[in-house]
């Protein structure tokens, strides 16, 4: 009986999120998916930049195509979700981006593959998460409660941790023994075993009946944008995630580029140093948290804005050699660690602040506002890289984040906010609805 006791695991605490089924199967699918995504997220750019030797211009079209369907479909997208179930619509995205992820291998096999292909690839799979991204997003509010989102987000960010610490390795050398194409078809299978775990899981999702008419569709369309526009916090996080997710794709769209060219690494080299992703979201989602629990979420957002900048810039003084990649790993880590920090506290931010009937519409519009400014960055990103150097892009990148951090410090709205905010009255949305003409349908209707 002792040796039982010796091997069992450590028991959760009571009242851990983990204990509750539906949360505990949504986390396993995000553990699941993150592995594949690592697979994609090394295979596909490798397959462009090794296997076709794409330029950096090219590399910068790339990112931005993948970004186009967000700019064009994330607002109707919004709309829409708040009329549909969300879970249906994650699990089919989580199929679909499969799908787009085996047609490389079968491209590559008959011949076919090009960066025409992996452009269309790239635009499949930005469409997918245009409109199931946000759903996900909402069927976490759908199973975990208000005030535990930052909880949520951490033990979200957690489950990817691990699989940013052993998938690059395990991407890397797939890649080196069957090559990037091939290794894609691990990601495919990752996804599909994700939607089959999401399918079933016990959702608690409010519905208003709403007309199907286009007329209707363009009013909420409208609400949506009226509410996110009349919210000061929401303006003000999207301002600030704009600007630094201009500089996140610039930096992107260079990364592997700078590694292979610039600092002489190998695939397999390039997969372990993106380990360094995991070892720093692991310190994002345990200390993530505890921080913004200490300091409050809005300073905790802007220490994560530094932590990021300070990445960029080490590396694009980074030497060729074994420092270079030491500081090429260490880059991923702090990138890693200071995202975690910044999109635990942004998500949850929006998500309380927001009546439950307006997620979907909120998260779409909120997605679409702070990306406006991601397609430009990887095409300058791009750009810089091709015409004055790889260093010069993330040297852009780190600058511009270290001037966003001096910013958002200086407004009182970020650094003063200690702790979530109470969501917004939802009479004030039915004013704003009324205001475009509509007013929802709901049975209590008349009781107002």
């Amino acid at each position: 009986m002792s040796w039982r006791r010796r091997l069992a695991l450590p028991r959760l605490p009571p009242g851990d999120l983990l204990r509750d089924p539906s949360y505990l199967r949504l986390w396993t699918s995000i553990l699941t998916s993150s592995f594949g995504n690592q697979v994609m997220m090394l295979a596909l750019p490798l397959t462009a930049a090794v296997l076709l030797q794409a330029s950096p211009t090219q590399m910068g079209l790339l990112t931005a195509i993948e970004l186009t369907p967000f700019l064009l479909f994330s607002l109707p997208s919004g709309v829409w979700l708040d009329r549909v179930r969300k879970l249906p619509v994650y699990v089919v995205g989580e199929l679909m981006v499969a799908l787009a992820a085996a047609s490389v291998p079968l491209a590559w096999w008959l011949g076919w593959l090009s960066m025409g292909w992996l452009y269309v690839v790239g635009f499949l799979v930005g469409l997918v998460h245009t409109v199931s991204g946000s759903a996900a997003q909402i069927v976490l509010t759908q199973v975990v409660a208000r005030e535990r989102l930052v909880e949520a987000h951490a033990k979200n960010a957690l489950a990817s941790s691990g699989a940013e610490v052993a998938g690059p390795g395990l991407a890397g050398a797939l890649i080196k023994a069957f090559g990037a194409p091939l290794a894609l078809l691990l990601n495919a299978l990752l996804l599909v075993a994700s939607a089959a775990i999401l399918k079933g899981i016990r959702v608690h999702e409010r519905r208003d009946a709403r007309p199907a008419g286009m007329a209707h569709f363009w009013r909420d369309l409208v609400a949506g944008l009226r509410f996110c526009a009349g919210t000061r916090l929401l303006v003000t996080l999207a301002v600030l995630m704009g600007v630094w997710q201009m500089c996140h794709y610039a930096a992107l769209t260079v990364q592997i580029l700078f590694a292979t060219r610039t600092l002489g690494m190998s695939e397999q080299a390039v997969g372990l140093s993106y380990m360094g992703m995991g070892v720093g979201t692991i310190v994002g989602s345990v200390w993530g948290r505890r921080v913004s629990h200490r300091i409050g979420p809005g300073p905790c957002l802007v220490v994560g804005y530094a932590v990021v900048g300070a990445g960029w810039l080490l590396a694009a003084a980074a030497p060729v050699g074994a420092w270079g990649v030491a500081a090429f790993a260490l880059m991923m880590a702090a990138f890693s660690t200071g995202a975690v920090f910044i999109f635990i506290n942004f998500l949850a931010l929006r998500q309380a602040v927001t009546p439950q009937p307006l997620l979907g519409r909120m998260t779409s519009t909120m997605r679409w506002l702070t990306l406006l400014a991601a397609a430009p960055g990887a095409l300058l990103g791009g750009w810089l890289g091709e015409h004055v150097g790889l260093r010069a892009a993330l040297a852009f990148a780190g600058g511009v984040s270290v001037l966003l951090v001096l910013v958002a410090w200086r407004l009182p709205l970020i650094r003063q906010l200690k702790s979530l905010p109470e969501p917004e009255r939802e009479s004030d949305w039915i004013g704003a609805e009324a205001a475009t003409g509509f007013l929802p349908e709901r049975e209590d209707r008349n009781e107002r």
